[in-house]
């Protein structure tokens, strides 16, 4: 079987696509579904690795906002990722799954998610789609170069599951290799190096989306808190850069939650300029200062004189937040309420409206959702994601220097810039 597979490979292909990840698969199936013979060349065992673990499991497919809001949370090349947006946007990927059979429910922030909660029905769509329009797909096979001559794509070497080496001709390629990002899932950095050969610049990468480590001594005892509703401000050389609303959670890995992760863009790129940075946390961005100290002297109130100091806490945060929170104070949890001093009411508000968590480091791409930097968007052509350098060459997905906020967005790039190179536009 492996050696008939090999044959096709060699002999029948107009377009071969490396990567069988969500972009990857969409390229394909979009090129099958215009008339293409297409080969998908995939290193892991099965495709869609990296979108059966998306979103912990249930696949933040795309953001339902409208395409002036979505084009805000696009970090990077935003104006280069509108072609491709305006031509497979966000509801044409909604109608897509849909039509496939796949119920998908808008929630809390205009996320998008499959009813089932399944990321699997995500990936087993589009797998489904391409082998439904004819794409050829091989499994465990390792492409090592892209072929070129007289300055054309003509193919690509790989390795098949034996270990042998092949070669597969094609006048086109689309190289949908992913970023770094969850590297157990295939994503490796080999269109990085691809691309680079053949004369691409590569954007520095670097985690994106990722946990934030810090040095607070009380780290060790936050794990698995999760803070709602919290006020957070990204400080560098003591300026604020960046502010979000939401959730924060902390874990063995770091600083983590939709708003560190939003953040940690901005924080990853300043610790790798070696400059100094810090999170805050406002735990009551509803309250003013004087608002949050009528609150705790109205609570005092009501409490007994000999109740301890750990109680008045466990009223105003939640319980794993309550002793590093009074080591925090340096004011005893099992001093008595009625000893608290106006200084120590005051320390306590300000600690409460600006928890201040140093940023020393960052987690690395086994926990980063998305690579920052990648194949230079200025060398690509942002209509038809075909290379400027190399005609038949085409990118899409993360291997680009694309990436934006977490919500759906990054998912959604793979599925514009996927379907814009499986056009094949020239």
């Amino acid at each position: 079987m492996e050696q008939l597979r090999d044959e096709y490979a060699e002999n029948s292909c107009d377009v071969i696509v490396v990567g069988a990840g969500a972009a990857g698969m969409m390229a394909a199936a979009t090129a099958a579904r215009n008339g293409k013979r297409v080969l998908l060349l995939e290193k892991m065992e099965k495709s869609g690795r990296k979108v059966r673990i998306t979103g912990k499991g249930r696949c933040n497919v795309t953001n339902a906002r409208p395409p002036e809001e979505f084009a805000s949370q696009v970090r990077t090349n935003a104006d280069f990722f509108a072609p491709a947006f305006a031509e497979f946007n966000n509801r044409a990927t909604i109608r897509f799954f849909e039509r496939r059979g796949v119920k998908l429910d808008i929630e809390r922030g205009e996320r998008v998610f499959p009813h089932s909660g399944k990321a699997w029905d995500i990936a087993n769509a589009l797998l489904d789609y391409c082998v439904e329009n004819g794409v050829k797909i091989l499994y465990n096979t390792q492409v090592t170069g892209v072929l070129t001559l007289a300055g054309h794509v003509f193919g690509v070497r790989y390795r098949n599951k034996r270990g042998f080496e092949r070669k597969v001709e094609a006048p086109q390629v689309i190289v949908a290799t992913g970023g770094l990002s969850y590297p157990a899932t295939g994503s490796t950095g080999d269109g990085y190096r691809f691309a680079a050969d053949l004369g691409h610049t590569i954007e520095a990468v670097r985690p994106s989306l990722t946990p934030l480590v810090s040095s607070h001594n009380q780290m060790k005892y936050l794990r698995c808190l999760l803070l709602r509703n919290v006020r957070a401000t990204l400080w560098v050389d003591n300026e604020p850069v960046r502010e979000e609303f939401g959730e924060v959670g902390f874990s063995e890995r770091g600083i983590e939650g939709a708003v560190a992760l939003r953040v940690s863009r901005d924080a990853v790129d300043a610790l790798i300029d070696g400059r100094r940075v810090k999170l805050v946390l406002d735990l009551k961005p509803a309250l003013t200062e004087e608002m949050l100290l009528n609150r705790i002297d109205r609570e005092l109130a009501e409490m007994a004189p000999t109740e301890f100091f750990a109680e008045l806490l466990r009223k105003l945060v939640p319980r794993p937040l309550v002793m590093p929170l009074a080591e925090e104070l340096d004011i005893h949890s099992k001093n008595y309420v009625s000893k608290l001093t106006d200084a120590e009411k005051r320390r306590l508000v300000k600690t409460l409206k600006g928890l201040t968590f140093p940023i020393v480091d960052y987690a690395p791409f086994e926990y980063a959702v998305v690579t920052a930097g990648g194949v230079r968007c200025d060398e690509v052509n942002p209509h038809t994601m075909e290379s400027l350098k190399l005609p038949g060459l085409y990118f899409a997905g993360e291997v680009l220097d694309l990436d934006a906020n977490t919500g759906g967005y990054n998912l959604q790039i793979a599925f514009s810039t996927g379907h814009l190179a499986g056009m094949l536009k020239r």
